[in-house]
């Protein structure tokens, strides 16, 4: 699908993943709504990408807030893409001296998982209300991670829900054909993001380590480059994507 004269919204687009996948879209001729919950970095974002870019201060767990970003979107331009970013990571065992609290595990699966189907249900009905481009109305692309089947001990809500997503991206492909929309999950592995940053140095060099080829951290560009792809090509529809340098995780 090409992307000139089109608006893509972007979640957890004012950083790392998100942030890089805005900015490629914009360089191939779109426009981009940032959605984040941090204002001074979404301000920051849509400086830096220029006008065609616009930052809408949301969480993508709340209805209203996702709903105005996508009211944003259709007032720059025809909604044709949603790619979904944002998320966030809570790593806690269930036993110990501080175990998980349902609390914790709720918010992880509410960011994550239902923070992506809100944007998913909110996008698609103005996608669809698109005319036809060629033979396809817009794509969907959400993020998953490779934890889906390789989580570590205390990843259990994280693990869980990017699980959850994976499950997702088939019955919403089936659904969303009869409407010409793709849907299509990228699964990355290692990638140097604020995330990782929290990472201790011994415990990143021994990821590293664990990478076959190549053997470092991914750019978010070439997560960026990947969905351009996704969006390019017609064929990608209904499936997930492991993007990881062929990385299995090992126990840890």
């Amino acid at each position: 699908m090409r992307l000139d004269g089109t608006v893509a919204v972007v979640t957890g687009g004012t950083t790392g993943l998100g942030l890089a996948t805005a900015r490629r879209l914009i360089a191939q001729g779109a426009k981009a709504v940032l959605v984040g919950r941090t204002e001074a970095a979404g301000k920051a974002a849509a400086e830096e990408l220029g006008p065609g870019a616009a930052f809408v201060a949301a969480d993508v767990r709340l209805e209203d807030d996702v709903a105005r970003a996508m009211d944003v979107a259709e007032e720059m331009g025809p909604l044709r893409t949603l790619v979904c970013c944002a998320g966030g990571a809570h790593s806690k065992r269930m036993m110990g001296r501080r175990p998980m609290r349902l609390e914790e595990f709720t918010t992880v699966v509410e960011t994550n998982l239902i923070g992506t189907f809100n944007a998913v249900r909110q996008a698609v009905p103005r996608i669809v209300a698109q005319p036809l481009l060629g033979e396809e109305r817009g794509v969907v692309v959400t993020t998953s991670s490779i934890a889906a089947w390789d989580g570590q001990a205390g990843q259990s809500a994280y693990a869980a829900s990017k699980a959850a997503i994976v499950g997702m991206t088939l019955p919403l492909a089936r659904e969303l054909a009869e409407h010409a929309v793709r849907v299509v999950t990228v699964a990355p592995g290692l990638f140097e993001t604020s995330l990782l940053e929290t990472v201790p140095p011994p415990v990143r060099d021994l990821l590293r380590r664990q990478i076959p080829h190549p053997r470092r951290m991914g750019d978010p560009n070439e997560f960026a480059s990947f969905v351009a792809h996704v969006i390019d090509n017609p064929m990608l529809n209904g499936e997930t994507v492991r993007l990881d340098a062929a990385l299995r995780m090992p126990v840890l």
